[in-house]
């Protein structure tokens, strides 16, 4: 298997139980087994003060080559999915978008400025990633 793609997903915390399908879907584990390292803040992150999460995102995005943003009604708008944003096009980042399961508005579809977006399909999502990479020359 070539190297594993390291990932960070960006959503609003308000969607974590959607967000779980897609992080749950057998595509990560804490190995390159799966050819993805999951590189997210996930439940911790929302309990801690606001430089605490500063921390916690910069430090969740340090060598990653793609950062995912799952779609939800409000991603949008939350201040830390703009931060997440923002520090990964200002690091080269590949960038992507995946429409949550289960939900029946997903808000603007912002995100298709910087990179495509998709509705969430387990089979296909190694090769959303691996072309988010590239596009972004990584």
């Amino acid at each position: 298997m070539a190297n594993a793609r390291k990932v960070f997903f960006s959503f609003h915390y308000a969607d974590i139980m959607n967000a779980n399908i897609v992080r749950n879907s057998g595509q990560f584990k804490p190995t390159a087994e799966t050819g993805f390292y999951d590189k997210s803040l996930w439940e911790d992150a929302e309990t801690k003060g606001k430089a605490a999460i500063q921390k916690l995102i910069d430090d969740g995005l340090y060598n990653t080559g793609v950062t995912c943003f799952l779609l939800g009604e409000k991603t949008y708008d939350r201040p830390w999915c703009k931060y997440e944003l923002k520090k990964s096009l200002d690091d080269s980042k590949g960038i992507l978008g995946i429409l949550l399961p289960n939900q029946d508005k997903h808000g603007p579809k912002w995100i298709s400025k910087y990179g495509k977006v998709y509705s969430w399909d387990h089979s296909r999502f190694a090769d959303w990633v691996e072309k988010a990479a590239k596009d972004a020359g990584r």
